[in-house]
């Protein structure tokens, strides 16, 4: 079966790490898959095996989703969007996928309503129109009115036949988050969390015994690394590593590095990363839904700084249930200062060892069978 995925980041690059993740799975099971991407290029992130088509890239103004911005760093005008939308609905109607994802949409993203809804009315013209889902993952930014939630479904109900929940119902169930409503709680699958395989130790032992610090992919994170630079000074016993995502991150991981103290190296975000974690003392890092399940894997210590920039609330939600695992701490953006930084680290070295987890990722292989036998069930 052919699969399409529509995704776009527009601050880190978490959502489309998942939607690579997912589209991996379905290479493995034989099934020939599509990524379109419609945020930045990132380059770090796995796509071997997945054909990746790219739609002229868009990015939020900072935390501000309802601007968006071009490649050039300039407000994105009408001419970008209805080429955006112009290539959606040609794929759509040229490759004809058995089973289409969108991703976060209708749930989110809605300044790129009308790509998405020409993206579905295009797929519900085809001859045999697709399985249709939405995918999302365990925390969502909860709406502000209830209109948005309303909207969701009419949308849910107008265009999907499912919506996967990338979550354990147990854990964090969806209304956690979100309001869930009559319509919407019979469309709701859970897959179960969606994880690459589990990493390998670092076969040159990378990261022993080193505080890594990391932000995701993206243009987020400058508070974190730099109250990392002035905790670092202030503990020369050990080693920090700064992993800075976003663009231009080689040029500035080089500015920074030539004022940086001795036991601190500076570097782009690498491949490597969840290998290094095996090896780590300690990770400080944002609490996004990738990065906590690095953390899980890896049975790192770590202290989470959610973010909360423009009244965010999903990795604040997701850190704090995290928490009550030993070995992890929550510092809030508020309280976040070297010493109380260096005293969340003491905090998380005394407590026990984690084991790394086994169980609960196999949500990109749930998700695979679950939708192909739906997809067989059609007419």
């Amino acid at each position: 079966m052919k699969v399409s995925i529509v995704v776009t980041h527009l601050l880190g690059t978490g959502h489309l790490a998942r939607a690579l993740t997912l589209a991996r799975a379905y290479v493995a099971d034989g099934h020939p898959t599509t990524v379109i991407s419609g945020g930045m290029h990132a380059p770090q992130l796995d796509s071997q095996g997945v054909e990746l088509m790219q739609l002229p890239p868009l990015r939020s103004d900072g935390v501000n989703f309802a601007q968006l911005l071009d490649q050039s760093g300039l407000i994105a005008d009408d001419a970008v969007f209805s080429a955006r939308s112009a290539m959606l609905t040609e794929h759509t109607q040229s490759t004809r996928p058995d089973i289409l994802i969108t991703e976060l949409f209708p749930f989110g993203r809605r300044t790129l309503a009308a790509e998405f809804v020409a993206l579905l009315e295009a797929a519900h013209g085809l001859p045999r129109r697709p399985l249709i889902c939405a995918s999302i993952r365990d925390i969502l930014a909860p709406p502000s009115k209830l209109a948005k939630a309303e909207r969701t479904d009419d949308l849910v109900e107008e265009f999907y036949d499912a919506v996967l929940v990338h979550a354990d119902a147990d854990v964090t169930p969806l209304s956690l988050s979100w309001p869930v409503s009559d319509r919407l709680v019979d469309k709701l699958h859970y897959t179960g969390y969606v994880a690459p395989p589990p990493p390998l130790p670092h076969p040159d032992r990378m990261g022993q015994s080193e505080i890594i610090v990391s932000a995701g992919g993206g243009d987020v994170g400058a508070k974190v690394f730099d109250t990392c630079l002035a905790a670092a000074k202030r503990d020369p016993k050990r080693r920090w590593r700064l992993l800075l995502g976003g663009r231009d991150a080689a040029a500035k991981s080089a500015e920074l590095m030539r004022a940086a103290s001795e036991n601190i190296i500076i570097e782009p975000a690498r491949p490597d990363f969840r290998q290094m974690l095996h090896h780590a003392a300690a990770s400080v890092s944002l609490c996004g839904y990738n990065t906590a399940l690095d953390v899980l894997q890896s049975g790192v210590r770590a202290v989470f700084i959610p973010f909360d920039a423009g009244n965010e609330v999903e990795q604040g939600l997701r850190a704090d249930a995290l928490a009550e695992l030993t070995g992890i701490a929550v510092l809030r953006n508020a309280e976040l200062t070297p010493d109380a930084l260096l005293d969340s680290l003491d905090q998380v070295a005394s407590a026990p060892p984690r084991t790394p987890r086994t169980t609960g990722f196999d949500g990109a292989i749930e998700t695979v069978r679950w939708t192909e036998t739906m997809r067989k069930a059609m007419p």
